[in-house]
């Protein structure tokens, strides 16, 4: 999802800017010659299925698969993340620059919270329901978090002036929960049981 340029206030752009600009540090760290083929990979992934969204109000809503990005990226989700928003932005004008750290935030974040709380589960031989489990935690951990996020920007930007914005982006998510649950679990089940070491980079 995207907040759209000139809708958040300063104060709300400058403190997402701050913990965006912190994620991206701890992140950056991370970049080794070994992670690099996967973090770019995944930026590409992240780039072209952000590229097919529906406008809802002030944002929008299309896949994001964070929640995967943050089982098999971890903190590298910060600096993924940003550089393919970054270049929606420049390419399709999507989100802007100047929202360019909050949609970062409220993508990476949650992406990042799945990979801390998840990926203990997956350090040890998993069955396939534990992979299907994990992966549609992380899909639920990131679309809800990113949503969350979204909402708390817009209301602390407009309260109850945007609260219809805030009512319809949140119901837009439903569907694209589902997909994205689908689309986790199974990758998760298989690259758990082809190729379980994919899930220890970036932390």
């Amino acid at each position: 999802m995207h907040i759209a340029e000139g809708v958040l206030d300063a104060p709300t752009l400058f403190a997402a800017a701050g913990c965006t600009t912190f994620g991206l540090t701890i992140g950056l760290r991370r970049l080794t010659p070994r992670t690099l083929p996967t973090a770019a990979l995944f930026a590409a992934v992240f780039f072209l299925v952000g590229t097919i969204h529906i406008p809802i109000g002030v944002g929008s809503v299309h896949l994001i698969l964070n929640g995967l990005i943050g089982l098999l990226l971890g903190w590298l989700a910060f600096p993924v993340i940003f550089v393919a928003l970054a270049l929606q932005a420049l390419l399709f004008s999507f989100g802007g620059f100047t929202s360019l750290g909050a949609n970062t935030l409220l993508i990476a974040a949650p992406a990042v919270v799945a990979g801390l709380t998840l990926r203990p589960l997956l350090q040890q031989p998993s069955s396939r329901r534990r992979l299907l489990v994990v992966g549609t935690l992380a899909a639920t951990i990131g679309i809800l978090g990113a949503t969350l996020m979204a909402a708390i920007m817009l209301w602390s930007t407009g309260g109850e002036t945007l609260l219809g914005f805030i009512t319809l982006l949140v119901a837009a998510q439903a569907p694209v929960w589902l997909i994205e649950t689908i689309v986790t679990a199974l990758a998760v089940g298989m690259l758990g049981r082809a190729r379980p070491a994919a899930f220890t980079l970036g932390m």
